[in-house]
């Protein structure tokens, strides 16, 4: 009850923000004071809100039914917090409390920029009213007691001791096909249980728990991180809207930069945290599967990247017009950004990919499913439609025009490269939606091609000057890079074994742009760090796609059956299966496998167990990390012959087998890949990240000089 009182009484403070920030817009000083109070007022009412869920959560309240379908006593701490942003319900929560402190900065920081604050607040606090409205009583509030509506909950979940009751008999009913039984939870149950002098708390005392595949460290580190991303997003959105509503566009791009390039690098690290997790969880061996969750997020952060390079060309063309180069291609790619994220919100949260992905949520229900699109279609024409309104304002240079080879000219078309890659995206992943899907091998040969561009113009468009570049000077410059870089490419091809041409075009591509940006690094290195930032970002994207390359083209796999204590020979590593050990504290088997190579010893011990959560077999792959190689082991199955019912995990023999020579009677099937170079992913991102950040840096540097 507290919880949902929070929240509305939030929802009327953030609408009563928008109100008094609209009247300050139009002149009325005195609105901006209230303005400010109506939001801090907000900001006060939903981190308490979030409080009181914590605690609900914690102290095992499972009368709410979201505590009920995501948590119980048994988890550790840190995936006990994690529960709240297991279900729909906190994810939402957790995205709206996030953006409302993330306003409180921004607050702070707009108040100290002249007339900024009144647009800028009003927009932003208008998207935190269609948030909070998402967590309301009427639609997904984490909130709701688990008696407001009907449903049949199996018995094991409540106190036994109460189930002899006879006015419980009539709430207790069995199915004949499974012989499980149930309790009908509903408004009659708990006014009989009322009456009776129990409380819910006393009766129903287990939660369902959380699903074993996200009983891991990365669930309570991603989703904070890719809503945190999600949740920036707003900001470059509010910026270009407020400078439409202002029709005032000299500033706004170098403002909102800073916060843009934030986005992206949150966003984008959120991703591939999300595909670490997935590599090391799943137990498909890969990390990243163009499934349509995952895409949707991409589809966004695709468009943030190529905002921040358009951003560039347009602050730089301010120094000769005050409007800049690519002025509605800004405003247009920055409210995209926003309504991508709110697109994806939908994909994922309205049940139209439950069949197509297998990180869906499922239907919500058809008021949550048409607030959604209200959600998308409300900032869609605010966004589009203030820049149609503004058209005429919005006329670019007309004076002046850059020449073919100008960095303007490289820096738009790797922009137009990241568009076409986030359309192609985006038309996969929304075929569902007209009951299609596209496979994989969609994706892989559509970005395929647009990848090697996208390479190459990196590397060219950093020998390129602003404005107009000479051909001879730009030739001479590209030479010993292209030279270096084709003989590195061929000579690297041919020992690793990578004989499709594509394929070495783009190993070309990859290479051409680590030479020419660490060739530009050193250029610049004695300029101070704040210089490094963009070299250091293409340089790790680059490590990225090698690494993508060679883990994708180089990788072996190859399913194959362990029996016990006989050594088998499998892509070139002598394999010994050992036996099974249950995993104290836990209802988890481990299947030790003696790895041997070139003399080196390992040992693999993928899991496999029957989840109480579903009643299903779980498997967990064990993954031996190397430098330049990966060696990854996903269980298939165990058959113990001398088990009545071989199938069983739970029937795990740990007899040891004393004669070599006998048949063994236990098996272990697994399939075993090897991943060359795929650390190569991870660091590159990390080595992105780090130039996204030194970039952020910069540019708030350089505000700070302007006096932004």
């Amino acid at each position: 009850m507290f919880g949902n009182v929070f929240i509305i009484l939030a929802l009327i403070a953030a609408i009563y923000s928008v109100v008094m920030y609209y009247q300050a817009s139009n002149g009325n000083e005195r609105a901006l004071v209230f303005a400010r109070y109506g939001y801090h007022t907000m900001a006060a009412l939903i981190i308490s809100a979030c409080l009181f869920f914590l605690y609900i959560i914690v102290t095992h309240q499972f009368q709410y039914k979201y505590v009920f379908d995501y948590s119980n006593a048994d988890l550790s701490t840190g995936l006990l917090l994690s529960t709240f942003y297991a279900g729909q319900e906190g994810s939402f929560l957790l995205w709206l409390v996030l953006a409302v402190v993330a306003g409180i900065v921004l607050q702070n920081y707009t108040s100290k920029k002249q007339g900024l604050e009144p647009a800028f607040m009003m927009i932003y606090s208008l998207v935190l009213v269609f948030l909070i409205a998402m967590v309301t009583p009427f639609f997904k509030s984490p909130f709701n007691f688990i008696w407001l509506e009907a449903s049949y909950t199996n018995i094991k979940y409540f106190n036994q001791s109460f189930l002899n009751f006879p006015f419980l008999q009539n709430f207790i009913f069995t199915d004949s096909k499974s012989n499980q039984s149930y309790v009908q939870m509903g408004p009659d149950l708990f006014a009989a249980l009322k009456s009776n002098g129990i409380a819910i708390g006393d009766f129903l005392i287990k939660g369902k728990g959380l699903n074993p595949l996200l009983q891991n460290f990365w669930m309570e580190v991603h989703p904070p991180i890719l809503f945190l991303g999600f949740a920036l997003s707003i900001v470059p959105f509010t910026f270009a809207v407020s400078a439409l509503i202002k029709n005032k566009y000299d500033q706004w791009i170098k403002l909102a930069l800073p916060w843009t390039i934030a986005a992206s690098v949150i966003l984008g690290l959120g991703l591939m945290i999300g595909g670490y997790w997935a590599y090391g969880v799943l137990g498909w061996g890969g990390f990243w599967g163009w499934d349509p969750v995952e895409n949707a997020s991409l589809i966004p952060w695709l468009i943030s990247v190529a905002l921040i390079h358009t951003m560039l060309i347009q602050k730089q063309t301010q120094i000769s017009n005050k409007l800049g180069r690519l002025a509605k291609t800004n405003l247009v790619l920055a409210v995209l950004m926003f309504i991508l994220v709110v697109y994806s919100t939908f994909l994922t949260r309205s049940g139209i990919l439950s069949k197509a992905s297998v990180h869906s949520f499922e239907d919500p229900g058809a008021a949550v499913y048409v607030f959604l699109i209200l959600f998308i279609l409300t900032f869609t024409f605010i966004g589009l439609g203030g820049v149609y309104y503004r058209r005429k304002s919005l006329t670019g240079l007309n004076n002046i025009k850059e020449k073919f080879l100008s960095r303007e000219n490289g820096l738009l078309y790797g922009s137009l490269i990241l568009v076409a890659s986030a359309l192609v995206v985006f038309v996969g992943t929304s075929a569902p939606i007209l009951g299609e899907s596209v496979e994989t091998s969609f994706y892989n040969k559509m970005n395929l091609p647009l990848v090697i561009i996208m390479g190459l113009l990196i590397s060219l468009s950093l020998f390129l000057r602003w404005r107009e570049t000479d051909g001879n000077n730009f030739v001479k410059g590209l030479i010993p890079s292209l030279i270096i870089s084709i003989l590195l490419s061929v000579a690297a091809s041919i020992l690793l074994g990578i004989n499709d041409f594509l394929f070495v075009f783009f190993f070309f591509s990859i290479i051409f742009t680590i030479i020419v940006n660490i060739q530009m690094l050193i250029r610049v290195f004695r300029n101070g760090f704040y210089f490094w930032g963009g070299h250091l970002a293409h340089i790790g994207f680059a490590l990225f796609l090698f690494g993508v390359l060679a883990s994708g083209t180089l990788s072996k796999s190859q399913q194959i059956d362990l029996p016990l204590g006989i050594k088998t020979k499998v892509l070139n590593f002598n394999l010994t299966f050992v036996g099974g050990r249950a995993i104290s504290g836990s209802d988890k088997y481990a299947f030790d496998i003696n790895v041997n190579d070139k003399n080196k010893s390992y040992t693999a011990s993928p899991i496999m167990f029957i989840s109480d959560f579903n009643n299903e077999l779980m498997r967990e792959p064990y993954i031996l990390e190397g430098f330049t190689n990966d060696l990854y082991f996903s269980p298939i199955s165990y058959v113990d012959k001398n088990e009545n019912n071989p199938a069983k995990v739970e029937h795990i023999s740990l007899k040891e087998q004393n004669n070599a020579a006998a048949v063994p009677s236990e098996i272990l099937t697994v399939e075993i890949s090897t991943k060359p170079f795929i650390s190569f992913v991870w660091i590159g991102v990390f080595i992105m990240s780090i130039g996204f950040v030194i970039v952020v840096l910069r540019r708030n540097r350089e505000n700070k000089i302007l006096n932004l």
